[in-house]
């Protein structure tokens, strides 16, 4: 059974889509204007069945989760706000899957609770000290709302241009134009910045105790191979690499069929909680 519903974490809401029962798994999307945990995560969530509990809010500035009154968003807020959806619902103990940005929020996440994360999976991650910004990045935070902005930044994301079909498009940018207004204040230019702000240090990186599976596509123009996931490699205490060959920047949708493969057999070993 999947739930959607508002959870107030802070004093402010966060909107959250739930299913399945069982160990939990908090699963935080990327950055791209139109972005919301449900249009992330849905049909992965829908594919893995109810064998766990997943939890996919809007974070912060995304979907129907407004950024909170004084706060201008960031690493800090996006983690910290995660961390407190988890202690609002009950969870002691879950796993962390997040995508590009959502992926260093994962790792930001897992070390700042020790305790309570259990397994990171990191795909298409941001976060790698000295990473810069990609001309494909800049132009994905970028993007207008409607659907020549909508078509233009989802034929960045793949690398397969027929994934870019007419309802994906529509539907992007519908979701765009609904979250414009709190999507306008997260990245304006110059953007170098907000990569900087995303990126985790070495000693945070190296506080991240639990397992970690990067997953990233060897064909990824947003967050490239050799400047996202491979400098992660020499931080991490217990990482694994698993690059998926002909692939961009959206494995979850390029690869769906492996990418849940490879989700379910990494979580699977944590069905003791």
């Amino acid at each position: 059974m999947t739930t959607l519903r508002t959870v107030t974490v802070g004093g402010s809401p966060v909107y959250v889509l739930e299913s399945g029962t069982g160990p939990a798994v908090l699963m935080l999307h990327g950055s791209g204007p139109g972005t919301t945990g449900s249009g992330a995560w849905a049909t992965t969530a829908q594919a893995l069945g109810t064998s766990w509990h997943l939890v996919a809010p809007d974070q912060a500035g995304f979907g129907r989760t407004p950024v909170p009154a004084g706060s201008a968003g960031g690493l800090r807020l996006w983690s910290e706000q995660a961390a407190g959806l988890m202690d609002a619902l009950g969870i002691d103990y879950y796993a962390v899957v997040g995508h590009s940005m959502g992926g260093a929020v994962a790792l930001a996440l897992a070390a700042a609770r020790p305790q309570q994360v259990t397994r990171v999976v990191a795909v298409s991650t941001m976060g790698a000290p000295g990473a810069p910004l990609s001309a494909e990045l800049d132009a994905v935070w970028a993007a207008p709302a409607g659907p020549l902005g909508a078509r233009d930044m989802l034929s960045r994301l793949v690398l397969d241009q027929a994934l870019v079909t007419d309802p994906a498009v529509d539907a992007r940018a519908a979701a765009m134009r609904a979250g414009a207004a709190a999507y306008a204040s997260l990245f304006p230019p110059p953007r170098a910045r907000w990569v900087d702000e995303l990126t985790l240090s070495a000693q945070t990186l190296a506080a991240v105790r639990a397992p970690v599976l990067l997953v990233h596509g060897a064909e990824d123009r947003v967050t490239p191979l050799e400047t996202a996931a491979q400098p992660l490699l020499k931080h991490l205490a217990d990482v694994r690499l698993h690059v998926l060959g002909r692939c961009g920047h959206v494995p979850a949708i390029e690869h769906p069929y492996e990418f849940r493969q490879l989700l379910s057999c990494f979580l699977r070993r944590d069905r003791r909680h």
